[in-house]
This record gives C-alpha cells, structure tokens and sequence, in this order.
C-alpha cells in the first residue's frame, strides 16, 4: 500500500511541476507523507522482539549481542556484578558496544575516572560517542591533552 502512495505522490508531484497546479503539489505532499508514514509503521511492526530464553541461548553460544543484552537486564535489575561478568564475556569477544556498556556501568559504580579505559577502549574501535569523550574540552580531555 506504501509504496502505491508513494509512487501516486511521485507521479502527482511531476504533474504539478510541469504543469504549474498548485493542487497537484499539494495533493502529492499529502501522499508522500501518508505513504512515508506507511512505511515506517510497516518497519515498527516487522520488528523482531527477543525472549530472555533467546538471548540465554545466544549468550550460552557466546553471542556478544545476547551477552549484552542480559547484561544490560542485570543491571536494570541492579545486579552490577552479573551484568559487569556478562559484559566482559561480550567485550572479550570484540563487542565495541559492550566496551561502552562496561564503561557506563564503570562510571555508574565507581566515576568517570574509572571508566576511562573503557570508553578509550570502545573509542579506539570507532565508537561515536565514546570518541566524543576524548575531544578537547569534553569529559575525559578537558584541557585538550589526553587524545585518542
């Protein structure tokens, strides 16, 4: 159904140009956006959820995505230690999210000092955000003399 509106919003909106009708142009934002809508509606609804017993078993496979993901149930569930051991499973395993997670959980537990390597760790494998850390003048190099 999307992508009949979207292709009925293309055909409307050249008609429009062309032609010089503003009607046209305003009919076809409208099927643009309804159709665009469509769409993600469509994408939110195919989104695969995951049982606990399925990330169990990822993580029991040494998933680092399911590793993670109990990691970060124990720690909602304020049980530090367990997600501190599922993480490092998970970074063991190369997993640049599980660097972050382990940091933040550093960070929660014990200070931004302490979670220093941590996020150098996740920023030196290309982590965004744990990059941003290391700029001048942010967090962990406010006077600009601790680079990546």
């Amino acid at each position: 159904m999307a992508g009949i509106l979207l292709f009925v919003a293309a055909v409307l909106s050249i008609i429009g140009v062309t032609t010089d009708r503003g009607t046209f142009t305003e009919v076809s934002w409208i099927l643009w956006v309804l159709g665009i809508l469509l769409l993600v509606s469509g994408a939110l609804r195919r989104r695969r959820r995951v049982s606990v017993d399925e990330l169990r078993v990822g993580a029991a496979g040494g998933d680092p995505g399911a590793l993670r993901g109990l990691a970060m149930m124990a720690k909602i569930q304020g049980d530090f230690d367990e997600a501190e051991r599922l993480l490092r499973m998970a970074v063991d395993n190369g997993d640049v999210e599980s660097m972050w997670e382990m940091g933040r959980l550093v960070e929660q537990r014990d200070g931004l000092e302490e979670s220093e390597p941590w996020f150098r760790m996740a920023a030196e494998r290309g982590h965004f955000v744990a990059k941003r850390f290391f700029r001048p003048g942010n967090p962990l190099n406010r006077d600009g003399s601790n680079p990546l």
